[in-house]
């Protein structure tokens, strides 16, 4: 069963939940980065900025959003963590077991059905300290990593596929293969239980699929949404899984919805950004 947790917006994305059960989440076409705390009251954190594809807290307060660049915003203070002028934009990231933090770049307008200019998969190791990892992803969506760390999922929704590499110890990347293709939607944002399966965000999908390690089908959850964007797990147990949305098909004049469900597995807290 899904509840309704706030609605009314416009492309919601990258959903966080602290260990204060407060939800994090940003409008990527309205504007602006929100937080939702468990009595529901909603708090603006960083206001206006559009494109916040991606997002993630930071260890020392604040959060890490994406956009025209990676930055790092505590208590009103923007500290830029990587911006290039040849890359109009970061869309999704996620952060590792010691606080790094993955990216993916876009050189194309990811609204625009057109020729694609692909992009990359950065690692930020901290201010201005940045390593291409690999290139080639069509449309960067979601990013997260195998319990174990040793394997990273990225959503290509150009593909539309997941890929994924073998993650080595000295922290490249290898042995790149897809799995998850889709011949329905294209995979957008997902995150990684306890169990290894990958929960991905089917946008034009109306549901939330849970795949295998190696790709499989498991099973759907239906959403009252076609354009499904991302999830994440929370709660105290990590048996919540939020949901966000560009739309409403059930009651279109709710917009951009947020919903929650229960699931059986636990998902894998995401780590702090420490960059």
């Amino acid at each position: 069963m899904l509840t309704t947790l706030a609605s009314g917006y416009g492309l919601l994305e990258g959903p966080r939940v602290d260990t204060a059960d407060n939800l994090f989440f940003s409008d990527v076409t309205n504007g602006g980065v929100f937080r939702r705390s468990p009595a529901g009251e909603i708090a603006t954190v960083v206001p206006r900025r559009r494109g916040v594809g991606g997002l993630a807290l930071h260890a020392s307060g604040g959060v890490v959003i994406s956009g025209k660049n990676i930055c790092h915003v505590k208590d009103g203070e923007t500290r830029i963590l990587f911006q290039r002028d040849d890359i109009p934009g970061f869309n999704d990231l996620f952060t590792d077991s010691v606080g790094r933090v993955y990216v993916g770049s876009l050189r194309s307008d990811p609204f625009k059905e057109s020729a694609r200019t692909p992009g990359e998969l950065w690692r930020i190791d901290g201010e201005g300290k940045v390593e291409q990892m690999y290139g080639s992803v069509g449309l960067t969506n979601g990013i997260g990593f195998s319990p174990d760390g040793k394997i990273l999922y990225h959503a290509d929704s150009a593909g539309p596929h997941i890929i994924m590499h073998d993650v080595a110890p000295d922290g490249t990347m290898h042995n790149r293969r897809s799995i998850a293709q889709l011949s329905t939607g294209i995979p957008d944002g997902l995150c990684v239980d306890e169990a290894g399966c990958l929960w991905v965000a089917i946008y034009g999908g109306h549901c939330v699929a849970r795949y295998t390690p190696r790709g499989e089908l498991d099973r759907k959850i239906d959403v009252p949404a076609k354009a499904v964007t991302s999830v994440c797990f929370g709660g105290k147990d990590q048996h919540e899984l939020y949901i966000v949305t560009a739309d409403n098909t059930d009651v279109p004049e709710r917009k951009g919805t947020i919903f929650q469900t229960r699931v059986e597995t636990p998902g894998l807290p995401a780590p702090l950004a420490r960059v």
